[in-house]
């Protein structure tokens, strides 16, 4: 796309030269309608949740992250090395990290890293990934929430 030169404007000095606008950064969030351009409001929305899980183990020591047992990922549709949220219930900390899978079937929520003087074992936590998505589209999203069963057990 051309460079597009702004009008000049009434409250502009004379002579002043008017600078040009690259619009190529913004085509991808963009669509045309007719004889104009509007521009698609995208949002961030909750994607899923697991609700009151309970941390299992908390590695000081470990690069970073929080590790979950695949069920839960599976049940929550989470993937490895996703950005979460997690909040403590017990302590009201919040903080980002991102998934790193466990053993399927075990139960494991473990805060690895320096996360894990957020946590103790033991604490109930809440696990929050986000969606960005169109505002349209987002009205009909409907976000998936599971609550674990005593050993984070689905």
């Amino acid at each position: 796309m051309p460079p597009v030169k702004r009008k000049q404007s009434r409250d502009d000095p004379p002579g002043q030269k008017q600078p040009y606008y690259i619009f190529s950064l913004i085509l991808p969030l963009h669509q045309t309608h007719g004889s104009g351009i509007f521009f698609i409001m995208h949002i961030e929305v909750l994607k899923s949740k697991i609700h009151r899980a309970v941390i299992t183990e908390a590695n000081l020591h470990y690069v970073g992250s929080i590790t979950i047992d695949e069920d839960l990922m599976d049940a929550a549709n989470l993937i490895e090395y996703e950005k979460v949220q997690v909040v403590n219930v017990n302590n009201g900390e919040r903080l980002e990290t991102y998934i790193i899978k466990g053993k399927r079937g075990s139960g494991v929520v473990c805060m690895n890293g320096p996360a894990a003087r957020l946590c103790a074992v033991g604490d109930t936590v809440i696990i929050i990934s986000y969606a960005t998505m169109d505002f349209e589209e987002a009205k009909k999203h409907t976000p998936i929430a599971i609550f674990p069963k005593e050993n984070n057990k689905m």
